[in-house]
């Protein structure tokens, strides 16, 4: 079991701590409905270092990366980050990732924990261009510093203008008394905020900082789990539950990271299957009557055939519903179709939603 640079420190602070992607996390310190609430009201700190970091630099860094993602990142300029994915040949995914352009010749690419090496072996494979490319894992730590007041509580911390970031762009600068710091304006919370990238060793200085910093503004720690429910409540996938190497970007909804404007692995598949159309869609539910949808469940129709399944579910902190997404047969994907989630034997009615699910 892998531990983060801040391990300690969330010990200290009383964390839940949890086996997640070969780390030892943090999944919760008083609670996940206390702790989602202050992200969507406030500001909260998540350690994320898990997460993976890889460099690819040369003059063909972007030919690799526009040959392994569906997105087309010939968009990006200095300073700019995109979402994508990595189709895996077979009509799956391979991650989803976010890519930063620093310049012409280098990208820094964000991949998810449990992924790490099997993107790293992907991305190798299909490295026959000379492009350098350096895993950088161990060597950083991420903080997620996400919230509506995280802006002005951070603003003291750095000479970056965080409140006039915009929305997927990046700079480096002085954070913390630490210098080249990587700040971006990104997080996986639909509350805004930003996410921090530094160095294992100067890690421990900036939690401080930060918390000094945010300390007026009811600044805290936050597990996990409400970054669980936190992402869950504005529709973002989660690799392993939402998509993995058996659903297709189509089928996820990811039809907007998927561009048909060059050649990539899968793109002949992919061009077809927008073509001819998918069988089954990721859809989001809330539940109409009583009940909390989990991963796995069967959903069902009102025969009680079954038509598909949940992939992630929760009662929802904000609005204090079950919801949920989940793969079902395309004659059932469209809004407001009633579907019912099999919970204990029982079919439980739910109708399908337009996301987000949390409205500000």
């Amino acid at each position: 079991m892998k531990n983060t640079a801040l391990t300690d420190v969330h010990i200290a602070l009383g964390a839940k701590m949890v086996p997640f992607a070969g780390y030892n996390m943090p999944v919760q310190y008083e609670g996940v409905n206390a702790e989602h609430e202050t992200v969507r009201n406030g500001v909260g700190v998540f350690d994320v270092s898990h997460m993976g970091e890889f460099l690819l630099k040369g003059p063909n860094a972007l030919a690799l990366i526009q040959k392994f993602s569906s997105n087309d990142a010939s968009v990006l300029f200095d300073g700019k980050a995109q979402y994508s994915c990595m189709p895996n040949g077979k009509g799956g995914i391979v991650d989803d990732l976010i890519i930063y352009r620093v310049n012409a010749e280098e990208y820094f690419i964000v991949v998810n924990a449990s992924n790490m090496e099997k993107d790293w072996n992907w991305m190798s494979s299909h490295n026959d261009m000379g492009v350098e490319m350096q895993n950088l894992s161990d060597d950083y730590s991420l903080l997620a510093i996400q919230g509506p007041k995280a802006a002005e509580a951070m603003q003291a911390l750095t000479d970056v203008d965080l409140k006039n970031m915009v929305y997927y762009t990046f700079t480096h600068g002085t954070f913390a008394g630490i210098e080249n710091v990587m700040i971006s304006a990104t997080g996986y919370t639909g509350s805004g905020g930003f996410e921090i990238y530094v160095k294992n060793a100067d890690v421990k200085q900036v939690w401080d900082n930060v918390f000094e910093a945010g300390a007026s503004f009811g600044i805290k720690p936050i597990g996990l789990a409400a970054r669980d429910t936190l992402r869950l409540e504005m529709g973002f996938c989660l690799y392993g539950n939402d998509i993995d190497d058996t659903t297709s970007p189509l089928e996820a909804g990811l039809g907007w990271i998927t561009k048909f404007t060059k050649d990539f692995v899968d793109s002949d598949f992919l061009k077809n299957q927008k073509e001819n159309g998918v069988t089954r869609k990721l859809v989001a539910f809330e539940m109409v009557d009583r009940g909390i949808p989990r991963h796995d469940y069967p959903i069902v129709d009102a025969t009680g055939a079954v038509i598909g399944k949940v992939t992630s579910g929760t009662m929802s902190p904000s609005m204090k519903i079950g919801i949920g997404l989940g793969y079902v047969t395309v004659d059932h994907s469209s809004l407001d179709s009633e579907i019912f989630v099999e919970i204990r034997e029982k079919g439980v009615k739910a109708k399908v939603v337009k996301l987000p699910f949390y409205k500000k």
